[in-house]
């Protein structure tokens, strides 16, 4: 009988192992680094010159061979000037600003290719994302603590060599603030500014472009 419980005590935390070796296969971290851009009232659009440096942790756990969930957190900035624009009217306002902005969100992947756990196997996929997240961020006119917002972007990864990735990735992150360039309906109250007032009706968004390096955990060892 004691034989016997000693066997199943073994089997039990032979499973246990196994379980968790498993899970470890799932389990991914990683950072990033690249640049923030901004669109808005002082940028309509994207302009590569007004890139900041940016960079980004992740965790990743990678619940099936084309699902994956991620946990991540970011910080950089973003600027604009209306020195760079042909608009009169942008030219006429003068108006420029720097923008700190640190954020965190939760994402959902999808792979387009499966990545296999096969220690030969050659990993690469194309993928898409998009999730929740909330960004605070300050400039020179307002300070904001809480603003969601919605990412979604595009991506590839690699795994170099085991258990080691690179990917690269593009991602949008739109919000229903207008704020980020301190350009807003509600910044200035009085008539003879409002040639530096803002469009309400645009909302800021920025986007984030970074380099990827993750590493997976394929292995537990039994102490």
């Amino acid at each position: 009988m004691h034989q016997y419980r000693i066997k199943k005590a073994r089997l039990i935390v032979a499973g246990l192992f196994i379980s968790l070796s498993v899970q470890a296969q799932k389990i991914e971290i990683g950072g990033g680094l690249g640049g923030m851009l901004y669109k808005g009232d002082v940028s309509p659009a994207l302009n590569p010159q007004f890139y900041r440096p940016a960079g980004s942790l992740f965790f990743r756990y990678n619940a099936t061979r084309s699902f994956s969930i991620r946990a991540s957190g970011a910080i950089g900035g973003i600027r604009a000037d209306d020195q760079a624009s042909s608009d009169p009217f942008q030219q006429a306002r003068d108006y420029s600003f720097r923008t700190s902005i640190a954020e965190a969100e939760v994402d959902f992947e999808y792979n387009f290719l499966n990545y296999k756990a096969l220690p030969k196997a050659k990993n690469w996929t194309p993928y898409i994302f998009g999730g929740i997240g909330l960004c605070r961020f300050n400039n020179s006119v307002v300070r904001v603590g809480g603003v969601v917002t919605y990412p979604l972007g595009v991506g590839i990864k690699y795994e170099i060599k085991r258990p080691w990735s690179i990917g690269v990735e593009f991602g949008t992150r739109f919000t229903r603030n207008d704020y980020l360039d301190g350009l807003g309906e509600a910044t200035f109250g009085n008539a003879l500014t409002k040639v530096t007032q803002g469009n309400p009706v645009l909302k800021d968004s920025y986007t984030y472009t970074a380099l990827t390096l993750s590493y997976t955990f394929y292995k537990i060892f039994c102490p």
